[in-house]
């Protein structure tokens, strides 16, 4: 089986009450999990948040949703909750519940590169970076590649330093990756990890999936040509 999880949280510190933010009629949560309900993988699509509000509204539009804690640290840890109330959930995937306009085909191609790719217990997505200013926005994750192709590192900057290169010239030098935000994990692996202390790199950029790779863990990685976007803050939404 094949779970899809859409974590949602309420208390969000840029923008407080995100998943139930009207976009053209409709809220973020329920324009994320209708997007993820048409993957042609997903077995199961589950709402994961910690609030009665957003569990009532969840309810509302019909979808899937429980209850989790309220003191998860990250998206991942509440996924691994859920995981608990489907042992039978040999996949799970975590669908970020502030990208309205994923595509389910991108759900679909992580699904598939976890299926495929047995030596690694975790999977993502990336997407060429087109624009110059994404290079140094840190919202804007980055990340680089083996040639076989695994995740190597994650970072916030510009990776790698292309040394004798302008900022104006820098993406006709090298190819850079953004990071897409969407994880799929086999669940002994989500298991593992969500047990893990936090390691130096992920404090110093606040980013969980350097604890995976400092450990250790293998992170297979699939370019996708399809755009998505991301909500961080108000000003996010208006730009909509």
């Amino acid at each position: 089986m094949i779970l899809g999880v859409i974590p949602a949280r309420f208390a969000s510190t840029r923008f407080p009450g995100k998943p139930l933010a009207d976009i053209g009629g409709k809220s973020m949560i329920q324009r994320v999990y209708e997007q993820a309900v048409l993957s042609e993988l997903l077995d199961r699509v589950v709402v994961a948040t910690d609030d009665e509000r957003i569990y009532e509204h969840a309810r509302m539009f019909g979808a899937d949703v429980l209850l989790t804690r309220d003191d998860h640290p990250s998206g991942t840890d509440r996924c691994a909750e859920v995981a608990g109330h489907f042992p039978d959930a040999e996949y799970v995937l975590n669908i970020q519940g502030d990208e309205p306009f994923i595509q389910p085909q991108q759900i679909d191609l992580l699904a598939r590169t976890l299926l495929e790719q047995t030596q690694s217990g975790i999977a993502t997505l990336a997407k060429k970076i087109e624009q110059p200013e994404a290079l140094d926005n840190p919202n804007i994750v980055k990340v680089t590649l083996s040639q076989t192709g695994e995740a190597l590192y994650f970072s916030r900057y510009a990776i790698p330093f292309l040394r004798g290169a302008t900022p104006e010239n820098r993406l006709t030098q090298h190819t850079f990756y953004k990071h897409i935000g969407l994880y799929g994990f086999r669940r002994e692996t989500l298991l593992h990890i969500t047990a893990l202390s936090p390691t130096p790199l992920e404090r110093a950029e606040s980013l969980e999936q350097l604890r995976w790779l400092e450990y250790g863990f293998r992170i297979a990685v699939r370019i996708t040509e399809m755009e998505t976007i991301g909500v961080d803050t108000p000003e996010d939404l208006l730009r909509f």
